[in-house]
């Protein structure tokens, strides 16, 4: 299926249904008076978070969805019966914003969580409501209120504790193959990955967290270079950043301080908070190195970064030091859980 993390979408709510006007006919009955019912309200245009979802492709072939109208009113004081409500799944982790106004409507980060995007009309009124004492066979009737209409651009944000970022082929996705189940396409050219990926890592029994990889980010992905950043807006949701960097190049590619810049400038670029987020450093490929090697090439690396957090020397292929990093990772998410929970209290 293809990854679409924005669309647009047409929202009609039902209007409401018109007011009666009637009396009441009957034989014996003289001067039966006003019957007229009220009419019905139109239905309303639900969003819904759901974990069935993780696209918004189908917004692509279905691009309006419509509330019921209110029926209307009818004689022997018959209320019009009220507009079905209309309920549309997205994806958990969906901005929903007024595409107008540019206002954010909600966003649904929790699976059932429901938003209102377009109210129902209101109910016109019939005769029957109209009569008073000096005003016993009244004419009148209100008609129903159309119902809302909005235009609206949802912007899929995807659910993660890790977020995974590097520059192409640096080994993000053989990382996440390494450690769960998702199967991301893995190949020995650039950009390969063409759009994120979530995998569900485990630790142990009740211990797991979700680790998120998107397609690598250039230099020059802000102007819109590669596939530009379209995709960095995924790891706004996660709590910590693996910045992958592949320690032993081929001769012509990036050293891996440089790699490193190049992709800090764009995270800086791009804003959005990124930058300040907690983000540890993962040297991957060192099976390209001499076991003996190995601490003084990363050591290198982190002198020519001024690296002073956390660091990991990886083997995504071969799996070694993937173990540490993980239950690194999991004791990392752990405590900030816990320091959440008390400043709740």
């Amino acid at each position: 299926m293809k990854f679409v993390d924005e669309a647009s979408v047409r929202v009609e709510a039902g209007d409401g249904g018109n007011g009666c006007v009637g009396f009441r006919r009957e034989k014996y009955i003289p001067l039966g008076g006003p019957d007229g019912g009220d009419g019905g309200d139109g239905g309303s245009v639900y969003l819904v978070a759901s974990n069935n979802l993780n696209t918004l492709v189908d917004f692509r072939y279905h691009p309006t969805h419509r509330a019921e109208r209110g029926e209307n009113g009818s004689g022997n004081n018959c209320t019009g019966k009220k507009g079905a409500d209309c309920y549309v799944k997205v994806p958990t982790g969906t901005v929903i914003y007024d595409a107008e106004s540019d206002e954010e409507l909600g966003d649904l980060t929790v699976p059932g969580q429901t938003l209102l995007v377009a109210q129902g009309g209101f109910h016109g009124i019939g005769n029957a409501r109209f009569k008073s004492s000096v005003n016993r066979a009244p004419q009148k009737a209100t008609p129903g209120t159309p119902g809302e209409r909005r235009l609206l651009r949802l912007e899929l944000k995807l659910i993660a504790d890790v977020g995974l970022l590097g520059l192409p082929n640096a080994g993000k996705s053989s990382l996440i193959r390494n450690v769960s189940s998702a199967r991301p396409k893995v190949a020995d050219y650039p950009f390969t990955t063409l759009h994120p990926n979530l995998g569900v890592v485990s630790v142990g029994e009740g211990r797991s967290f979700v680790m998120a990889d998107i397609p690598g980010v250039i230099e020059g992905a802000a102007d819109g270079a590669g596939l530009g950043v379209q995709f960095l807006k995924h790891l706004s949701r996660t709590g910590l950043l693996l910045h992958v960097i592949d320690a032993q190049p081929y001769e012509g590619e990036d050293a891996p301080a440089e790699a490193a810049h190049k992709v800090i400038g764009e995270l800086e670029q791009w804003g959005e908070g990124l930058d300040e987020k907690p983000r540890w450093l993962v040297l991957n490929k060192i099976d390209r190195l001499q076991p003996e090697e190995v601490d003084a090439h990363c050591q290198a690396i982190r002198d020519a970064l001024d690296w002073q957090g956390p660091c990991f020397a990886v083997s995504a292929l071969k799996g070694d030091g993937v173990r540490e990093l993980m239950f690194a990772i999991m004791q990392f998410l752990e405590q900030g859980r816990r320091e959440r929970d008390v400043s709740e209290e």
